[in-house]
């Protein structure tokens, strides 16, 4: 099976640069009309190199300025894209920024700010893009993460806030757009870019380009994708990050203390259990059934 996106429209955020540049090239180059999005100045005159480079490969792209923490220019932009290519497609949520500092040392403005361009920036973009995909039943998103946010780093409590915040959005996002073939998943990248610049080591930095994650992302977006996954990337390595629950054990009101739970907690956490759950409900149901069953009561 040879993934292609001829006649795909797709917006890139952040990608004048590092990953964004590598997946707007990547999609260019598989067919699909890319607008290559970074914010006005340095960041757009980036921009519209990466659109030189995509024309120049024969391909179709435009470049667009809009600030994805501002929803108005975010809406301009899609309609644009909507005006010259008709629709939108794919949605590729790239852009970010950090603002790293120890929690006991950082302004809670630059905890805001981050928040601000990864979280609200990807719910603008969405939302913009939400009502042409849910009307054409046809949609692919993609939301960026990071292992920050999964695990957490030191130093990034604002970022990893922020990242872990887009595994929230996809769960919620992937069971409203299921009806109309709106796929949302999340990518988890660890690259060599400008915001890892002088993290990474020069052996590793070798090994961390862009383009070693970029097939992620073409994977994700493609018309058989599949659909709420965290799908990590790095180095030309992918994995993919599952969230379970363990089913939990029922303890009656005798034994419900937070002694008898430290008592049990091995069995409580243990990891080999745990399973999926299909949305927020599948949870309190679990819950009631294992307490009803315990308790000899019938569930109408």
């Amino acid at each position: 099976m040879t993934i292609e996106f001829d006649g795909k429209v797709a917006i890139v955020t952040g990608a004048g640069s590092g990953l964004g540049r590598s997946h707007a090239l990547g999609l260019a180059a598989r067919g699909a009309n890319v607008v290559v999005n970074d914010l006005a100045g340095a960041s757009f005159d980036n921009a519209m190199r990466v659109v030189e480079e995509i024309r120049a490969k024969g391909g179709t792209a435009i470049a667009d300025p809009a600030d994805v923490a501002d929803f108005e220019e975010v809406s301009a932009m899609v309609a644009r894209a909507e005006r010259l290519w008709g629709h939108v497609d794919i949605l590729v949520n790239n852009a970010g920024v950090l603002r790293d500092k120890t929690f006991a040392k950082m302004e809670m403005a630059d905890f805001e700010f981050v928040l601000r361009v990864h979280l609200i920036g990807s719910a603008n973009c969405t939302k913009a893009v939400w009502a042409g995909m849910r009307e054409r039943n046809y949609g692919r998103v993609v939301l960026t993460s990071s292992a920050s946010g999964i695990y957490g780093n030191f130093g990034q409590a604002n970022y990893g806030a922020a990242k872990a915040a887009m595994i929230g959005l996809m769960n919620v996002l992937h069971l409203e757009g299921a009806k109309n073939d709106i796929r949302v998943n999340v990518l988890a990248p660890t690259a060599r870019t400008g915001m890892t610049e002088g993290l990474l080591s020069p052996v590793a930095a070798e090994l961390m380009t862009p383009e070693s994650v970029t097939p992620g992302v073409l994977f994700l977006v493609s018309e058989d994708a599949p659909s709420r996954v965290i799908l990590g990337a790095g180095a030309g390595v992918f994995a993919v990050t599952h969230i379970g629950e363990t089913p939990g054990i029922y303890l009656d009101e005798s034994e419900r203390t937070p002694e008898t739970i430290a008592a049990r907690f091995a069995e409580i956490s243990d990891a080999k259990t745990a399973e999926p759950l299909k949305d927020a409900f599948a949870q309190t149901y679990k819950f009631v059934a294992a307490a009803a069953k315990a308790k000899g009561i019938k569930l109408e």
